[in-house]
């Protein structure tokens, strides 16, 4: 079991409160300070909880981290953030972030290496490999496919069950747009699943699921199959109707990530909460959804008219 998961259980505590208390050394197992929230420890371990315990390390970082170990390092990247710098050597990226932490942290000099990115404007989780070993390991996993990745997306009009999109991709999103390749002319394969959540106002929740890892994949998929990712200004077409609100960014968050663990091989799954500003959109959506479905409900004023209106269509 998971040093924060266990810290968590037996004294009460949230999740992120267990982590903090483990970081700052606050918390004994068997008579010692055990500082890594990812830790495996046994159920019956002697654990003891020091709340007044000054910290052991104060590490100030606009970092938030979801599961930390020797080998791997799990965040939030928020929206907004470059995981990793361009060619314009940008400052303040999640990469910059990270390396900060854990200089912080261990006091030394770390090593990062990047395993995978984000779009700029998709928030949700990241892994770093604190290693090379590691490094290798999990970028083996993902070019195998054999990596767990869920998004959940908002997008435009109403989708109804569940399905995939296979359309291979053309273009390297620098000298040539990312596109569905046409007939013949080849392109990397790309397959995306999908699932409906929840029907909002003209747009649905969607749990998205990559069978492969292009860039701009599930952008481009859902744009091309009539849905574009509520807020993406790139893919979507221009002359798509209105979208229902006017969304802050793309409405595209990496919830969940799994593999197995470089150095125990066991299955590692860690969840992302839905940040601020993707959930007010949603929030919003289902307001409009429920007003407007008041609006028309039987017996009311809109409602007749509504009907009427449809049998003079008709």
């Amino acid at each position: 079991m998971r040093l924060d998961l266990a810290v968590a259980r037996r004294f009460g505590l949230s999740r992120r409160a267990a982590r903090e208390a483990v970081r700052a050394g606050r918390v004994d197992v068997g008579g010692e300070i055990r500082d890594e929230p990812g830790a495996e420890v046994a159920e019956e371990a002697v654990l003891s909880h020091h709340p007044d315990r000054p910290p052991r390390r104060r590490v100030r970082t606009r970092l938030s981290v979801l599961h930390e170990d020797a080998d791997v390092l799990i965040v939030e990247k928020p929206a907004g953030l470059l995981a990793v710098p361009t060619s314009e050597r940008e400052k303040d990226t999640l990469l910059s972030r990270v390396s900060l932490y854990l200089q912080h942290r261990y006091r030394r000099r770390p090593y990062v290496g990047v395993v995978h990115r984000l779009d700029r404007d998709t928030s949700g989780a990241l892994v770093f490999a604190r290693n090379r070993e590691a490094l290798r390991f999990l970028q083996e996993r993902f070019r195998r496919h054999e990596i767990e990745r869920e998004y959940v997306a908002v997008v435009e009009g109403r989708l109804a069950g569940a399905g995939s999109i296979d359309a291979p991709l053309s273009g390297d999103g620098t000298s040539t747009r990312r596109r569905i390749a046409r007939p013949g002319e080849g392109g990397k394969r790309a397959v995306t699943r999908y699932r409906v959540l929840e029907s909002l106002r003209a747009a649905s929740l969607v749990a998205v699921a990559l069978e492969t890892g292009r860039t701009h994949q599930i952008r481009i998929h859902l744009a091309s199959a009539g849905h574009p990712v509520l807020g993406d200004l790139v893919y979507r077409p221009r002359d798509a109707p209105a979208p229902p609100l006017d969304a802050p960014r793309q409405m595209l968050h990496a919830r969940l990530l799994g593999f197995a663990h470089p150095r125990t091989g066991r299955l590692l799954r860690v969840e992302a909460p839905l940040p601020d500003d993707f959930a007010r959109v949603v929030g919003a959506l289902r307001r409009g959804r429920a007003g407007a479905e008041k609006q028309n409900a039987p017996g009311k004023p809109g409602a007749r008219k509504s009907d009427a209106k449809r049998r003079v269509g008709g």
